[in-house]
């Protein structure tokens, strides 16, 4: 008896359902062993309170990355200038503005190097990878141009190079590691007038951080951003302004390649589903071969 193309479909997604529905499942017991930042983990925390959105730093890390300034998006938000208005392939480190009403923020955006970063579970050959002091570095020459990087970056920051037709590559925020190397702090802290961004080592931001929050409680939102959302990251804020409202997403500690890597282990286990799928297409080519010849007699 043969077996049908829609049989052998249903026969699939059955099997790979109840197969994503035990790996999902296995990611909220797995929440208890998630990553942990490594003990030399460097970062920046940024303080919205104290940015009074000069854009030094834009300007700072162009400069210390040999970027062209990218002056083509222009926009006017409550009476200031902004440019560009987004990360883009020029830009790896920007100042945004949030306005609402009286209520306005600065706020800065770049790579979070996360602790257990989404991109890097993503890129296939490794051009993106955690490194020393847990950053989230980038090597040209492992990277096909897939961009799985954009697109699993739950904060949004790396950027395709398309204005390059021969040599495309990912462009993101990689902490200055060429300056830590020399002894020296990242262009955009070095730079900040107001210390609205400061470097250092993880643990000791997180601590200066509820310092802060203890020191001044009315100053702040009661929380340290990046502390522990998608399982932490490397870059912290605190801001007098809702995280949600200054475009920080509101994310769980689960890191978001927790689920990813869940799913794909148990299927993969023991190449069961591989061997069960080339079964199902197997039998289905036999069934056809055999209606051929049928045919043809």
């Amino acid at each position: 008896m043969g077996i049908s193309r829609r049989v052998a479909l249903k026969a699939l997604v059955a099997a790979g359902g109840t197969t994503a529905a035990t790996a999902l499942g296995g990611a909220t017991s797995s929440a208890a062993t998630l990553p942990t930042p490594r003990p030399d983990a460097v970062g920046l925390l940024y303080d919205a309170t104290l940015c009074i959105g000069c854009k030094a730093c834009v300007v700072a890390c162009a400069d210390a990355n040999n970027l062209t300034r990218d002056t083509g998006q222009i926009e006017w938000t409550g009476g200031r200038y902004q440019a560009p208005l987004d990360l883009n392939a020029n830009t790896k480190n920007i100042i945004k503005l949030y306005a609402d009403g009286n209520e306005q923020s600065f706020v800065k955006q770049q790579c979070m190097h996360c602790v257990d970063p989404a991109c890097v579970n993503a890129c296939m050959l490794g051009a993106l990878r955690k490194s020393e002091f847990g950053i989230v570095s980038y090597d040209p020459s492992f990277c096909v141009g897939c961009r799985y990087c954009e697109m699993a970056c739950p904060f949004n920051v790396p950027k395709f190079e398309w204005s390059n037709a021969i040599t495309p590559k990912i462009v993101k925020c990689e902490l200055c590691r060429d300056r830590l190397a020399k002894g020296q702090e990242p262009a955009c802290t070095e730079v900040c007038p107001r210390g609205a961004v400061i470097y250092g080592r993880r643990e000791g931001l997180v601590k200066e951080a509820h310092r802060r929050l203890e020191a001044n409680p009315d100053r702040y939102v009661p929380h340290v951003y990046g502390e522990t959302e998608a399982g932490g990251t490397q870059v912290l804020y605190l801001s007098h302004v809702p995280f949600d409202k200054i475009g920080l997403p509101d994310y769980g500690p689960v890191p978001v390649p927790v689920p990813q890597r869940s799913l794909q282990h148990t299927i993969y286990q023991g190449f069961v589903a591989p061997i069960a799928l080339y079964g199902v297409l197997a039998a289905v080519m036999y069934r056809n071969r055999g209606s051929h010849e049928e045919e043809e007699q």
